[in-house]
């Protein structure tokens, strides 16, 4: 990490957020539904959505998968004075691995009163190429789930753990923003942002598939059972779990957890729902707490309900995003009895394609704010696709919040 610090500049998170180049759209400019009436007609409508700008809402090489936000960073609810959200999308084209988008829903542009700036930035993974020279790679995983707390951000890796990257290291790859001239370095190299071919150092040329920022991986953490679990969908009951999505829990301020569950498809022959448990993070560093090396989760229990795509918990309170292909999705909610995760009330139907949660918590505002329950959807609309123009599931891709006053007050 050191050494690509001393190859490339670094930029800011609240500077990254001033250097937005595509717009979001919420309020009445947002007209993106995937929520629609709902396949039984009785949708929980969100409180809160935004619309990607055209590009981002069509494109079909990137999906948008995990989200997690500055409340599940700071108690405060703050990164400096901005209230960034964070969302990961992988690449279903394949090769350029994952990226980030940031975006603070709390500032509108100036004399745009619906458009909030957002950015991406791409993950990669550090190595030292065959001439001993700093470089690094695509981050090759599906990124179902992320979460950030203090400087770092977790990403899930499905079938390994989790990857960490640093807040404080984003690369800046084009710091004098003119892209059509390669920029020196400060290791006397160059760095171009046109090529998106290219990732890496090569040639003494360093490449980013066109993208300004980078962000480099600095630790992981890896299942120490065996996995028994494939890539298929289906789950076993035993040995190391999937990292298919990750969150924070901070309602117990002297316990913060990292939440961690499985989306499991299940059949006849493989009827797991899947599993989800709690590591534990140490508020000093951010880091998880571990002994030895090792982190030890604090509690897991098997899920009530297969097809999760996302998990928060708060209070003692586990919400659940589930899917069906084009269909309504559906929010759950659990709680413990028993020793068992048990469901807590009836279905909430929800938007279509429905993916990871951020729980925001309201512990910035004196005498505690109005918590709302993140997440994003993931189907474009595609008027060529049947089931993706029904008026009661229409695709569309947003970022969305719940009202946890209105999720709590559905029997």
């Amino acid at each position: 990490m050191a050494s690509l610090k001393a190859a490339l500049p670094t930029q800011g998170v609240q500077d990254l957020l001033d250097q937005g180049n595509r717009v979001a759209r919420t309020g009445a400019s947002c007209t993106t539904d995937p929520f629609g009436s709902g396949d039984d007609g009785k949708v929980l409508a969100p409180a809160r959505k935004l619309c990607w700008d055209p590009g981002d809402s069509s494109t079909a090489d990137w999906i948008p998968q995990g989200i997690t936000g500055v409340s599940d960073a700071q108690a405060d609810e703050l990164w400096g004075t901005r209230k960034p959200l964070v969302t990961a999308w992988y690449d279903k084209a394949g090769g350029k691995g994952v990226r980030l988008s940031f975006l603070d829903p709390e500032t509108a542009i100036p004399g745009d009163a619906d458009g909030r700036r957002y950015r991406h930035v791409l993950l990669v993974e550090p190595y030292y190429n065959s001439y001993d020279h700093v470089s690094y790679k695509a981050v090759d995983v599906h990124a179902g789930g992320i979460a950030w707390y203090k400087y770092y951000l977790y990403v899930a890796d499905t079938m390994n753990g989790l990857r960490v990257f640093d807040m404080r290291s984003v690369l800046d790859l084009n710091p004098d923003q003119n892209a059509s001239v390669d920029d020196t370095t400060l290791d006397g190299l160059k760095s171009n942002v046109r090529d998106d071919t290219q990732i890496g150092r090569q040639n003494n040329v360093y490449y980013s598939y066109t993208y300004r920022y980078v962000m480099p991986q600095v630790a992981s953490y890896k299942f120490v059972s065996a996995q028994g679990n494939s890539s298929a969908g289906t789950c076993v009951a035993t040995g190391a779990p999937k990292a298919s999505y990750i969150s924070v829990d901070r309602s117990d301020t002297a316990a913060p957890a990292l939440v961690m569950g499985e989306y499991c498809d299940s059949d006849d022959a493989h009827p797991e729902k899947g599993r989800v448990g709690t590591l534990p993070i140490d508020d000093g560093t951010g880091l998880l707490r571990s002994t030895n090396g090792v982190v030890s989760a604090t509690g897991a229990f098997y899920l009530p309900r297969d097809l999760t795509q996302g998990a928060a918990r708060y209070d003692g309170m586990y919400y659940f995003n589930r899917s069906w292909t084009t269909h309504s999705g559906s929010l759950r909610r659990a709680t413990v009895s028993g020793g068992r995760l048990v469901d807590y009330g009836a279905n909430i139907t929800n938007a279509v394609g429905p993916e990871d949660l951020s729980f925001e918590h309201g512990q910035g505002v004196p005498g505690g704010g109005t918590q709302y329950l993140w997440s994003l959807t993931e189907h474009r609309a595609d008027a060529t696709d049947p089931t993706c123009t029904d008026t009661g599931s229409p695709c569309g891709r947003v970022i969305y919040a719940h009202r946890v006053t209105d999720i709590l007050a559905r029997p």
